[in-house]
């Protein structure tokens, strides 16, 4: 299979650039095991969504590793240009694997199945990760994976428009520079999607992918269903996008909108979350994870 890829040499061997993307994805199938068995126990048929998913690096490795041995389960690889899915699709077919299908189509206009039950973006660019959230929601995902990239739409926005003044009124003052206004506007979108899964029922851990020495878009976000909803984490939602003001393109398209005042207290005084009891046998309170140190290891 690497060597289908072009990771591996005639005589076997890695070169720099090769190795860099196989550690990457590597190290990623590490973190998204134990999502990948989940789903295979509880769904026999289970369906894997990889969105923009380039030369599909990803989704050959995760069905050499999770889908070649078993009997059932469908891995569908998403990507607009039409030479990588047809370059993927004589691969695959070369490989024998048969239950890996593809589809020409940008990941918001992409036809998906009914039901998803993990979903998967690496690196789609700025508001395609937004797209990819949104039909992991829309779709129940059980299971959600991104690493976001180049993120430019809230940015764009923090210097339009000014946020909310509350006490001091200094928060603008972290993207008055252009290079403050870009890495702020990245921090913002991440924290945006990141609360945007927990006000859908999803427990949420943020940590880094690998290394930055091998690359810069390295935050993974990773989403479990476990709640139909939040509610106290929709309040915190609608609140920060009342005081930074900004409205990204994920919480346009799931209907999430600005509080009208942010001077009320943040915490909800109805029931936190609604349990979905099809989502997950074990109903945890939603909450962020943060990495302490890099976690180097590859699976």
């Amino acid at each position: 299979m690497l060597r289908e890829l072009h990771l591996l040499t005639r005589e076997g061997h890695l070169n720099a650039d090769a190795l860099r993307k196989l550690k990457q994805v590597n190290h990623l199938m590490g973190l998204l095991r134990p999502a990948v068995e989940d789903v295979q126990a509880r769904h026999p048929n289970a369906v894997m969504v990889d969105a923009g998913s380039g030369n599909a690096y990803l989704g050959f490795v995760l069905y050499e590793l999770f889908l070649k041995g078993a009997d059932t389960g469908a891995l569908l690889s998403i990507e607009g240009r039409p030479d990588l899915t047809e370059r993927a699709q004589g691969r695959a077919q070369r490989l024998g694997f048969d239950r890996m299908q593809f589809q020409t189509a940008h990941i918001d206009t992409a036809k998906y199945p009914e039901r998803i039950h993990l979903l998967m973006a690496l690196h789609a660019c700025d508001t395609a990760t937004d797209d990819a959230l949104v039909a992991a929601i829309r779709h129940g995902a059980d299971h959600v994976a991104v690493v976001p990239c180049c993120q430019a739409e809230v940015a764009a926005q923090l210097k339009e428009k000014r946020p909310v003044v509350t006490g001091s009124g200094t928060l603008s003052l972290l993207y008055a520079h252009a290079w403050h206004r870009r890495e702020f506007g990245s921090h913002l979108s991440n924290v945006i999607r990141a609360l945007t899964l927990e006000t859908f029922g999803y427990q949420v851990t943020v940590t880094e992918l690998t290394g930055w020495e091998h690359s810069l878009k390295n935050e993974l976000i990773l989403g479990r269903r476990v709640h139909r909803e939040n509610r106290r984490a929709r309040v915190q939602l609608e609140r920060l996008l009342a005081e930074t003001g900004v409205n990204p393109k994920l919480t346009r398209e799931l209907g999430v909108k600005a509080a009208a005042s942010v001077g009320a207290p943040a915490a909800s005084t109805e029931p936190e979350s609604a349990v979905d009891s099809s989502a997950s046998e074990s109903a945890a309170p939603s909450e962020h994870h943060a990495s302490e140190g890099s976690d180097q290891g590859s699976s």
